[in-house]
């Protein structure tokens, strides 16, 4: 080969590696929140499992561009989800900003023949007490303590629209400030909607007015909801109503997975919540750096 022909090769070898390298570079708040589409009105998630009928004050992400903003804040590349609800009017990089994360656990028809019989001053203690047994693991793996301070809104179950609320009041490590984590469930023919909301706790009121608009808005689609459950054919969970609030547990693996979008100051925090039927939690959070979207949290 001759010296021409491979300066030309290392020339070509140069640029490439430089071009992969800018399109790796890290897109700046501004520059990722010019490309999201958001979706308003009448929006059908996961090919017509349920739809949402969106209000003028929320707007939409689909599951890619959620997982662009989950990744933004600090999670890992490749979350699942449905997507993301978010209020209208300010960015997901405000100060302000919070957002509703939608997944769905296709575990099974969920009996509710236990909602009136749960105590949830007890199921408080227990969870409460699982999460402490738990801080220690956390610590050592270099992750903050969780304290679980009590409800923010003690738990409710409409039997009649088959859906459930609660809101708890978290401390992470040393923060001062309090965390909102506001969850809703869906009950469904084959599983359950998960939708949850993190903010600060001096935001509650703020977020227990839409999170009640949120309520309202979501359903299953016909085929899809509660009363379509077909006894006999139809798969049912291993769980019921308690264990969707202490953490559920997943048929095979005895785990279920919330994902949490949280706010602290200026920084997004994504927490990630595995749980066991005892209240066995490990969260691994990751936060936002400074200098810019999609940069890697830090150990």
């Amino acid at each position: 080969m001759s010296a021409r022909w491979l300066a030309c090769l290392v020339l070509l070898s140069w640029r490439t590696a430089s071009a992969q390298k800018l399109e790796k570079r890290p897109l700046t708040p501004q520059q990722l929140e010019a490309q999201l589409q958001y979706q308003t009105g009448r929006v059908t998630v996961r090919n017509g499992l349920a739809t949402l009928e969106l209000p003028a004050d929320f707007r939409y992400l689909d599951a890619r561009q959620a997982a662009m903003v989950l990744q933004a804040w600090g999670n890992p590349p490749g979350s699942r989800t449905l997507g993301m609800l978010l209020p209208s009017g300010h960015s997901v990089f405000a100060r302000e900003a919070w957002a509703v994360v939608i997944t769905y656990d296709e575990d099974g028809y969920v009996k509710d023949d236990d909602a009136a019989k749960i105590d949830y001053v007890d199921l408080l203690k227990k969870m409460q007490q699982g999460i402490r047994d738990e801080n220690d693991e956390r610590k050592r793996a270099g992750y903050p303590t969780v304290e679980l301070v009590g409800w923010a809104e003690p738990p409710r179950y409409d039997s009649a629209s088959h859906k459930l609320y609660w809101a708890k009041n978290l401390r992470f490590g040393d923060d001062t400030a309090h965390m909102l984590n506001y969850n809703i469930r869906v009950l469904g023919r084959r599983g359950v909607l998960v939708l949850n909301a993190v903010a600060e706790m001096d935001q509650l009121e703020q977020i227990k007015g839409a999170m009640s608009q949120v309520m309202g808005f979501v359903e299953f689609t016909d085929g899809h909801r509660y009363a379509d459950f077909v006894p006999g054919t139809d798969k049912v969970a291993t769980y019921g109503i308690a264990a969707l609030i202490a953490g559920g547990v997943a048929a095979k693996a005895g785990l279920f997975k919330v994902l949490l979008a949280a706010l602290i100051g200026l920084k997004k925090l994504l927490v990630v919540a595995l749980a066991a039927v005892a209240a066995f939690f490990r969260k691994l959070m990751g936060r936002k750096k400074a200098g810019g979207v999609g940069a890697t949290p830090p150990a």
